[in-house]
């Protein structure tokens, strides 16, 4: 069963469009994942998939709904995390989470068990009394996702969740998005993170200048456009590049204090790799094996597009 369903969505803001005939369809029950650098229509596309723009043509629905000709209940499907927070700065933590429930209809006893279920998860009880403007950016973020999540909605949108976050934030942010899926809730997430998005999602689109240019699972993506796989090893001794260089390696780059090696056949890249450092009398550091990433896939997709 599709619980989003976008189908031609249409958008400019002048001569340039900024949305360009997008279709997707997110199942019942899936993580998906809307990728794209930044100004490549994501944003767009979550306003209009949300009701905050109306589309120049196309239409989206969610859970069957229109989210057009009936936005009120559309809406009440949705949770719904801007890339800008929307949190009241000037209340406290708790009465942000218990009047967002309040405007979902819930009832006292639910919204007050739901608000201390979901400040616990979110590291926040004991701030619960503090007021927002004294958060720093990441709790804010979390009290954003505990808003929007409140009332256990079956649809999740979620914008650049975690640009900007502080390591244990995002980690939170990620945990709860993963929490809400095995709870029921279907996840969309939009993010220039590709890390990010290959761990999180069954499914995932690209988006580039206002246009999808693939839609598939992650792994399948990354095997269509790249079939080669790296080698990265580090010495004791300061090397140049072009020593690594040998039959079957298609370039090579520093990568901190390694060396990442480019090759179609790593068992054979990594015995060259092994001979070069004893011909040379270099002490390995460390050696590791790598399969073709989903960053390099949408490197390949996006570059010169």
């Amino acid at each position: 069963m599709d619980v989003i369903e976008a189908h031609n969505l249409y958008k400019s803001f002048g001569p340039v469009p900024a949305v360009n005939d997008v279709s997707i369809t997110v199942k019942k029950g899936e993580i998906f994942g809307f990728l794209g650098q930044n100004g490549a229509g994501k944003t767009t596309t979550i306003r209009m998939l949300t009701g905050v723009l109306i589309p120049d043509s196309g239409t989206a629905r969610i859970c069957g709904i229109d989210i057009q000709q009936d936005p009120l209940e559309a809406k009440r499907h949705m949770g719904v995390i801007p890339e800008n927070g929307t949190v009241y700065a000037d209340l406290t933590a708790e009465k942000n989470i218990l009047w967002t429930a309040k405007c979902y209809g819930m009832d006292r006893v639910s919204r007050e068990e739901n608000a201390r279920e979901i400040l616990i998860r979110l590291g926040l009880e004991s701030r619960k009394d503090d007021l927002v403007r004294t958060f720093s950016k990441g709790m804010r973020q979390r009290i954003s996702i505990a808003c929007a999540i409140v009332h256990s909605p079956p649809v999740l949108f979620l914008d650049e969740p975690t640009t900007g976050l502080d390591v244990i934030s995002r980690r939170l942010v990620i945990d709860t998005v993963r929490h809400m899926n095995r709870e029921g809730s279907t996840v969309l997430i939009t993010t220039h993170n590709i890390e990010e998005a290959s761990a999180l999602c069954s499914a995932i689109s690209i988006i580039h200048k206002g246009i999808l240019i693939a839609t598939d699972s992650p792994e399948k993506i990354r095997k269509q456009y790249d079939t080669s796989g790296f080698v990265e090893i580090a010495f004791e001794q300061k090397i140049m590049g072009r020593t690594l260089m040998t039959g079957g390696i298609s370039r090579v780059e520093p990568m901190g204090d390694k060396w990442r090696v480019y090759t179609d056949d790593a068992d054979r890249a990594v015995k060259d790799l092994v001979k070069i450092a004893e011909q040379n009398h270099l002490k390995i550091v460390s050696v590791a094996t790598s399969t073709p990433s989903l960053e390099q896939a949408f490197i390949e997709m996006t570059e010169g597009a």
